[in-house]
């Protein structure tokens, strides 16, 4: 069983939003901790973007405040990235993670 999968990814124009998911089946799962990176470019590191530091208390890169979130569900397990006014350099293969696993990683791509 994959322990994060992720979806919701896509082709948007700038401007427009877009909400990602990662969904966990992992024994002992907690969201605190639980994180969004991405990797604007082959070989590039990957950036964090945002998670749950712990309980409710969320954080996000401070160059993306006022455009990112993320939200969870606790019955589903699953956390959700929310990107509003997407601009191309936005454009990234996202992952999430949650201590040593990380998901497959999926494509955003902000384009006119």
């Amino acid at each position: 069983q994959v322990p994060l999968i992720e979806s919701g990814g896509g082709w948007v124009q700038p401007g427009g939003s877009l909400n990602l998911s990662c969904a966990a089946s992992i024994s002992n799962f907690r969201f605190d901790g639980m994180g969004w990176y991405r990797r604007t470019a082959p070989g590039r590191q990957r950036d964090w973007v945002a998670g749950i530091l712990s309980g409710d208390n969320i954080n996000v890169s401070p160059p993306l405040k006022g455009r990112f979130t993320v939200s969870k569900d606790t019955a589903k397990n699953t956390l959700y990235l929310h990107m509003n006014n997407l601009k191309p350099e936005d454009t990234a293969k996202y992952y999430c993670s949650q201590g040593m696993y990380w998901g497959q990683g999926i494509q955003v791509t902000v384009s006119s």
